[in-house]
């Protein structure tokens, strides 16, 4: 619409029907959205969308960490389990550890709480693996400071957070589940230790892609462009590269 007949409009036409036809010009028009399979309130799949394949927010993180694999070398930390470090390390991993706040499993080698971890020595690690881990602890910056201590000079850390995410019960009902970060604010979390131009933000996701998250379908279930587009307004995932300072 034009200025001139959009002032036209606003001084010659009432509005109620003013309101009317902004409802008819939008489209789908108001009242007539089909929701399919997704009028429901609850989810399609309940378990992030493990029994239909990928989960979309796996998807991208798994993308993330194939993006920066020749990060992932030397003495790796990675959490819960070792995982990606075996999948995106290959040869360049010469010893693996694996962090786990309280479950004493076979490839568990520290039992130990980020936030507290003074049993870690500084500088141990040349890369540690902290995928979807922060939102389930509460003093975050404490547990950043501790990924800083133990990272060797010029190690990395490559990190994932959820956005926009459903609750993960299993972590909840057992250690908490605290936070939903955005680019900004994990940004700001990091720069308390690491140097600005050494941190690399990235959000991901668009309203498809995390409606279709939310429901619980796979990433499988969506075209790559729509997994790939990136709408800055729907931080469905987001991830961030770390460097720590080199000594002088």
């Amino acid at each position: 619409m034009t200025g001139r007949l959009r002032s036209f409009v606003q001084k010659h036409v009432p509005l109620d029907a003013r309101r009317k036809l902004a409802r008819l010009a939008s489209w789908p028009p108001v009242g007539l959205v089909r929701f399919g399979s997704l009028r429901r309130t609850k989810p399609i799949n309940e378990n992030w969308g493990l029994e239909r394949g990928l989960p979309i927010d796996r998807y991208y993180i798994e993308r993330f960490l194939a993006a920066h694999k020749e990060d992932i070398r030397g003495h790796v930390l990675e959490i819960g389990d070792n995982r990606y470090t075996l999948e995106f390390g290959e040869h360049r991993v010469a010893r693996s550890e694996v962090l786990h706040v309280a479950e004493e499993k076979e490839h568990v080698t520290i039992i130990g709480d980020l936030v507290s971890a003074d049993h870690i020595a500084a500088s141990s690690f040349d890369a540690i693996i902290l995928t979807q881990t922060l939102q389930v602890i509460y003093d975050t910056r404490a547990a950043i400071r501790t990924v800083h201590r133990i990272l060797k000079p010029g190690g990395v850390v490559l990190v994932t957070t959820a956005g926009i995410s459903k609750i993960s019960r299993y972590d909840m009902d057992r250690w908490g589940y605290y936070w939903s970060f955005t680019t900004q604010s994990l940004r700001r979390l990091f720069e308390e230790h690491f140097p600005a131009a050494n941190i690399a933000v990235e959000a991901h996701g668009n309203v498809l892609a995390t409606t279709a998250f939310l429901h619980g379908l796979s990433a499988g279930e969506l075209r790559q462009k729509e997994l790939d587009y990136v709408d800055p307004d729907y931080e469905m995932l987001i991830t961030l590269r770390a460097v720590k300072a080199a000594e002088a």
